[in-house]
């Protein structure tokens, strides 16, 4: 398999993961719960996938003996059909970390923050998210 891409796709972890870089030791990985998903027929032979790779003739992996190929020439539809799941993922983490960021007294006690002072000091609220 190629070096780490933009994405990789583990389909028998159900795993879809955004990597930083093309080689970047860590990514974020969500397990996605979508079985119809997952049992399309289209990945029936695929093992996984590294999108964005240096190498795109690797990005595609499968569970034959067929050779490797690109994304693109697999004919699988748009990388967006994961990263939309990714997102839809990521998006409540995002949110759950903006609500839970408080800012506290010296003792730790909570200091009492208006919307607004929250929003001047870390910006609205996410109500969406794109990978793209």
């Amino acid at each position: 398999m190629a070096t780490k891409a933009k994405w990789t796709v583990v389909f028998d972890d159900k795993m879809v993961i955004k990597n930083y870089d093309e080689g970047a030791n860590e990514g974020v990985g969500y397990s996605i719960e979508d079985n119809a998903f997952w049992s399309d027929s289209k990945f029936s032979n695929i093992w996984a996938i590294q999108y964005g790779t240096a190498v795109a003739s690797d990005e595609v992996e499968y569970r034959d003996t067929t050779p490797h190929t690109s994304y693109a020439d697999a004919n699988l539809g748009d990388i967006s059909q994961f990263t939309d799941k990714w997102d839809a993922v990521h998006l409540p983490i995002i949110q759950d970390n903006w609500d839970k960021n408080n800012i506290n007294n010296a003792d730790g006690s909570p200091i009492e923050e208006t919307e607004a002072e929250k929003i001047a000091r870390l910006g609205p609220r996410p109500t969406s998210y794109s990978s793209s």
